[in-house]
């Protein structure tokens, strides 16, 4: 629990208490909830921020700025005590986020992956693997399970680890056949590289456990409830069939369920089999992408929606909406460590991003019904304008005045020191000149036509007046994404604490969270009498 934090949520009532301490503290900021900032401009979203605050932050260092989500104040007389005070609460309702440490769980020993094992994974995932695959393990032999139902399983990283480091039977399960198809492809080259591996070394000969591969949509505890007698498998024709003589796993035996980053109501559905399968003694989930939680309105109550799910906070009438869904799933971790310039070029795209939808609302107004999404093609900007600045220090041999190597030339801003040689016109040209491509990339993504009549330059030069007030609005914003995964995270902990004595469960930030943003891990065992 992090020192800040002065909630704890050992049992069922004191989860609850720190819940409504939530819920009481964001009601009245309802509108940074709703809003997105798409619609800075069209919708004058500062102008429902307390004018003090934004005037105090509008001046604020970027890098201050980036703090700001993480609870950093700056200790400065300029700043207002609300505005202060805004952001220790927030602090003080968050989870703590840094990594645990191993250490303390007696029998937890997490090892690094051989080459063999770890290809394929990026330093992210590798980190990821390696700390769940102890912790499944340990928590496997505590709960006296040999079998582990990897739900997500991806291309099944997670899985082979526990079948081949821990000699686990796995069973991975995942929607998509074609990662079934390369997690079986990857097991056999891993299995036959140990095996010839041991007839070079004339070891002792033994089999190796290679999981089982399953693939079938996961839409309720239902399906995995059915895994637990008997795995899914499927025939020639591609149709799903219970299958009763699956070598490597005993439909008798007890089950541990474990989720790397399972996507959705995923995570919730597997809290829900522990509880409802007898045969699943323990549940390691880790979660994620809480935008695409299903979720319990007061016109729609669905028992199987992914938010809420605990009686508590459904008594509670709490309702979130896609909008903060979406800020729940932030990484305030990792703005913190943004550069200044990074920092700017964020906003900056967030800034072309708002008068786009200005240009969309007064040229194209009916695509605003259908919420366009248009990629990221602003980070594709960016990166050609490296380049063409990377091409021309080169060309005349002059390193970056920003100090970066010159293979990190950052992306001009018109605050950025790279650009302090050319006029404010000059600057102001070329920011214009990017708004232009941006928006006319975002028209070609909306397969929308190009109009004669319209008039970026009045858009951009009213977009100018206020876009120094992105930052402040969007750190302000952010800022509630960590207590707004906090809730979602408790709001899973308490349906498991309301389950009664029979069980315990904890949360646990297993990963380096500048590494694994979403590194939170419910962890859940049955206590057998």
């Amino acid at each position: 629990m992090a020192k800040h934090c002065k909630y704890t949520c050992n049992t069922a009532s004191e989860t609850l208490e720190w819940i409504h301490a939530i819920i009481k503290f964001i009601t009245p900021y309802r509108y940074f909830l709703d809003a997105h900032v798409v619609n800075f401009f069209k919708d004058r979203l500062w102008e429902s921020v307390d004018k003090e605050w934004m005037d105090c932050l509008r001046k604020e260092p970027v890098e201050n700025l980036l703090q700001i989500p993480s609870g950093v104040v700056q200790v400065v007389d300029h700043w207002p005590d609300s505005l202060k005070g805004f952001i220790l609460t927030l602090r003080s309702l968050s989870l703590s986020r840094e990594q645990a440490d191993f250490q303390e769980f007696s029998g937890m020993h997490t090892a690094s992956l051989s080459n063999v094992l770890a290809q394929g994974m990026n330093h992210k995932k590798k980190h990821e693997v390696e700390a769940l695959s102890a912790l499944v393990s340990l928590v496997a032999k505590q709960v006296g399970a040999r079998t582990v139902v990897d739900v997500g399983a991806g291309q099944g990283y997670l899985a082979q680890v526990l079948a081949f480091d821990y000699q686990l039977s796995v069973i991975a399960v995942d929607a998509c056949s074609h990662h079934g198809k390369i997690t079986d492809a990857r097991a056999e080259r891993i299995r036959k590289h140990y095996a010839a591996k041991m007839r070079k070394n004339c070891s002792e000969h033994r089999e190796f456990s290679v999981p089982k591969t399953v693939t079938c949509r996961v839409l309720s505890s239902d399906t995995l409830k059915a895994l637990s007698n008997s795995p899914v498998e499927n025939d020639h024709a591609g149709n799903q069939y219970l299958s009763q003589n699956c070598s490597g796993f005993h439909s008798d035996s007890t089950l541990v369920i474990a989720g790397l980053h399972a996507c959705g109501d995923l995570s919730v559905t597997m809290l829900r089999t522990f509880l409802d399968c007898d045969k699943v003694e323990a549940v390691i989930s880790v979660g994620c992408c809480y935008n695409l939680l299903s979720e319990e309105t007061i016109d729609i109550a669905v028992s199987c929606c992914g938010f809420p799910v605990s009686q508590g906070v459904k008594s509670a009438g709490v309702m979130l909406g896609k909008s903060a869904r979406d800020l729940a799933c932030q990484s305030a971790h990792r703005w913190r460590g943004l550069g200044g310039h990074t920092g700017l070029h964020n906003f900056e795209l967030h800034e072309y991003r708002a008068a786009f939808q200005m240009v969309l609302f007064r040229h194209y107004p009916n695509i605003l019904l259908q919420s366009p999404t248009i990629g990221r093609q602003g980070k594709a900007l960016r990166r050609q304008q490296n380049q063409r600045i990377l091409e021309s220090n080169l060309h005349h041999g002059s390193p970056s005045e920003s100090g970066e190597p010159q293979g990190s030339v950052e992306f001009p801003h018109e605050h950025s020191s790279i650009q302090s040689s050319k006029s404010s016109e000059s600057r102001a040209a070329e920011g214009y000149s990017l708004f232009v491509k941006f928006c006319e990339s975002g028209l070609d993504r909306l397969h929308l036509p190009r109009l004669e009549n319209t008039d970026y330059s009045t858009v951009w030069r009213e977009s100018k007046s206020y876009a120094e007030l992105i930052g402040p609005y969007w750190s302000l914003r952010a800022a509630l994404g960590p207590v707004l995964e906090t809730l979602i995270l408790l709001d899973r902990l308490v349906l498991l604490q309301e389950y009664g004595n029979d069980l315990e469960a904890s949360l646990l930030p297993i990963f380096n969270p500048v590494l694994s943003p979403r590194n939170m891990a419910i962890i859940a065992k049955k206590i057998r009498k």
